[in-house]
């Protein structure tokens, strides 16, 4: 009788350890599954701020070409031309009025109106009728 518990006990704990053997494969494999998803998640982050840092390099490479720009004489003397109005020695500046008012001082633009000559067989049927 004793050799029969003894015999139900081991295959109880065989039992019992594949069981828990099992169990753990499952939550290893739920474990790695879940590690690979959040992998996938970080990479995808990493590629769109990849992205974000390249088009800001761009912005910044682009905002510095347009100070040099803005830092160069050309740039200062064109803005002093056109927004103060000022000339170089010699020049002869000329200021025109706004285009509302340019457009009251031209010449109204009359459209001729071309009247075609009726064909002559309707002359014909005039003439006659």
């Amino acid at each position: 009788m004793v050799e029969k518990i003894r015999l139900l006990i081991t295959q109880v704990s065989d039992k019992f350890s594949s069981l828990l053997l099992v169990i753990f494969a499952v939550f290893l494999a739920f474990s790695l599954f879940k590690n690979f998803v959040n992998e996938k998640k970080i990479d995808e982050k990493i590629s769109t701020k990849e992205k974000q840092v390249e088009s800001i390099r761009k912005d910044n490479e682009e905002l510095e070409e347009e100070l040099e720009k803005v830092k160069g004489e050309e740039f200062v003397e064109k803005q002093l031309r056109d927004k103060l109005g000022l000339a170089r020695e010699g020049e002869i500046v000329v200021v025109l009025p706004d285009d509302e008012v340019l457009r009251r001082f031209a010449p109204k633009y009359q459209e001729e109106v071309e009247e075609l000559t009726p064909p002559n067989w309707k002359k014909w049927l005039n003439l006659f009728i």
